[in-house]
């Protein structure tokens, strides 16, 4: 179950640390010539206007429901990640591809190569704090379960799609820092092209596997197996419910709807039975806040 894991703040963290980073790494690209840092300066660039995406996600995922979507704009927040998705493919992997293909059949020197290993040294050591920062939030809600199983759990699709950026960020510089060493120890420019495309190549695998999983959420995903269990217990613990036939959820951004076919304890009357399914709407927002909407239908034993 969520525990207050604030997507906006490992936003924030990334957002703040890209930024600084495309500055730099793009006046060291400049200042040098590399291929590899062309490529990360285009990469951080496009986490940077990834950041603010989500944050325009995450805004309009708060507007009220609505006559026309009447429950609420949640999803907002997936649609806006699969952009996210779309741009780390296309403008960080693809332009990275590009830019080493282009440079692998006209190399160029790498001139100051000082500059660009302490640039991505700096920048190595920047990524960190916003990984950190990701994992930081993401460990409010992911609880007891592993990292892995959590990315694929998790309704959370900005903490996915940030988690994603700050891995594939971190190991683009390694990849970019240990090619463009190797074209300063060898001399040979091309091993800087290849390491664009390494890049490239890196960035197209991470966009392909957030985009797989917010996929999931945009067409309907049941919410977190925590969550589920969690209103299970509640349901079945009401003394006036005799048994919970069945319990579909829905993810809408922060919240889910629950749909609930309740047979109820024999010998209740009517106004019994809707004054006990009203209470259990309240004990179920109140215990699981995740709970936006319930939708339940009473039955009897036959």
């Amino acid at each position: 179950m969520a525990g207050g894991a604030s997507p906006q703040k490992a936003i924030l963290y990334a957002l703040a640390a890209n930024a600084g980073i495309a500055l730099t790494k793009g006046a060291a690209a400049a200042a040098t010539g590399s291929t590899s840092m062309v490529a990360e300066a285009i990469h951080s660039v496009a986490d940077t206007g990834n950041q603010l995406l989500l944050l325009l996600g995450l805004r309009g995922a708060g507007r009220p429901p609505d006559r026309e979507h009447p429950l609420g704009y949640g999803k907002v927040t997936y649609f806006w990640s699969f952009v996210v998705a779309l741009l780390l493919f296309s403008v960080g992997g693809l332009f990275s591809l590009y830019e080493g293909w282009h440079k692998l059949h006209d190399p160029e020197p790498i001139e100051s190569v000082w500059i660009a290993i302490a640039v991505l040294s700096v920048s190595m050591a920047l990524e960190v704090t916003s990984l950190r920062g990701c994992l930081a939030e993401i460990a409010h809600e992911r609880g007891s379960r592993s990292l892995w199983r959590w990315v694929h759990e998790s309704r959370s699709a900005e903490l996915v799609v940030v988690l994603g950026e700050d891995v594939a960020a971190l190991l683009g510089l390694a990849t970019a820092l240990g090619f463009v060493a190797l074209a300063a120890v060898t001399g040979d420019p091309a091993w800087d092209a290849a390491g664009s495309m390494v890049i490239g190549a890196l960035l197209v695998v991470v966009a392909l596997f957030v985009a797989v999983r917010i996929k999931s959420l945009l067409i309907g995903r049941s919410a977190d197996p925590g969550i589920v269990a969690a209103i299970e217990r509640e349901i079945e613990a009401d003394p006036a419910i005799d048994e919970l036939l069945n319990a579909l959820t829905v993810q809408v951004g922060p919240q889910l709807m629950l749909a609930a076919k309740l047979r109820m304890r024999p010998g209740l009357s009517i106004d019994e039975a809707c004054a006990a399914i009203n209470a259990l709407e309240v004990r179920l927002k109140q215990a699981i806040p995740e709970v936006g909407w319930c939708f339940m239908e009473p039955d009897v034993r036959v």
